[in-house]
């Protein structure tokens, strides 16, 4: 858009082309200053004629899988209100009909690795690509077979064609059991791991053009400004045992929850009771393990959502 300044009682157009360069008065000198918005007084009302950069209100979802997309021109900054990877599937529970201690219950899938809140530079005009994991499946184990794994959640990253590496989160791990038998020993029970999370370096400070102060933001998934880290180890949590285990013949035990994501602020999927399917995952968080003889389940897909800023 083409500007014009009234210069000894004849308006001329300001144009980069022709080197033309225009100055705006900052105090008591003329100061090379980017200009942000641009105000026209029209019948006694100002009106607004350019504005640099407007932060958008709402947030783009990147779906699953790869995504690329462009940084606009005029951003300098990308928002992820909420990013994760995904959730770790879950195993079955085991009967033991003949074994020596009784049943067993299904542990949990671990979470993946997650952002809120947190804002990265970027730069205007270079392609993004974003990866969005996806839970991982429950375990199969059919007939008596008492070795088994469920699938791990896979990662979610982003990354740019000038700036590089952003951010890469891990999904949590399934969980698994390994060395049973119908007539016993009892199998050994491993939970899934949590994902971990490799974050290059973000803003602590900072206001957009609009006038936002970046430390306010806080609607992502963790509710505060700036978190991010690892998931979280599926349940039971301390490393493999036969647990979740009930003595007995035919006796009841439940499945284990799996692991929270979100720094605790998504649940886990809910154990099932003896007999029941464990709860799927949700947003990364980990599967939660079958009841007694019951199935396991999946973790939570991953997701990310963003927008765009230009820090003044």
């Amino acid at each position: 858009m083409p500007i014009y300044v009234k210069d000894g009682g004849t308006f001329r157009e300001i144009s980069s082309s022709a080197g033309s360069q225009l100055y705006v008065r900052d105090a008591t000198s003329f100061t090379n200053k980017t200009i942000v918005n641009t105000y026209i007084k029209d019948g006694g009302v100002w009106r607004t004629v350019f504005t640099l950069f407007d932060t958008p209100t709402s947030f783009t979802e990147a779906g699953s899988g790869t995504t690329n997309f462009a940084v606009p021109a005029n951003a300098n900054a990308i928002h992820i209100q909420q990013a994760v990877g995904g959730g770790g599937g879950s195993m079955n529970g085991l009967g033991y009909d003949k074994g020596p201690d009784g049943e067993q219950g299904g542990r949990g899938g671990g979470s993946g690795g997650y952002i809120s809140d947190k804002v990265f530079t970027v730069t205007g005009g270079e392609t993004l690509t974003a990866i969005v994991g996806t839970g991982g499946a429950n375990g199969a184990n059919s007939g008596f077979n008492y070795t088994g794994a469920a699938n791990p959640g896979t990662v979610t990253s982003l990354s740019g064609s000038s700036t590089n590496a952003i951010f890469s989160l891990a999904g949590g791990g399934g969980s698994s059991f390994s060395g049973g038998g119908v007539q016993g020993p009892t199998a050994i029970q491993t939970s899934g791991s949590a994902g971990t999370a490799t974050i290059g370096t973000s803003l602590s400070t900072g206001t957009t053009v609009d006038g936002d102060n970046i430390t306010s933001f806080n609607t992502g998934r963790a509710g505060s400004f700036n978190s991010g880290g690892n998931g979280a180890e599926g349940l039971p949590s301390g490393g493999p045992s036969k647990q979740p285990l009930c003595n007995g013949d035919n006796c009841n035990i439940a499945g284990a929850a799996g692991g929270n994501s979100y720094n605790g602020n998504v649940a886990g999927g809910a154990g099932g009771g003896s007999g029941s399917t464990g709860g799927v995952g949700n947003f990364g968080s980990g599967a939660g393990g079958g009841g007694k003889e019951a199935a396991g389940n999946t973790g939570g897909a991953g997701e990310m959502f963003y927008r765009f800023l230009r820090i003044a």
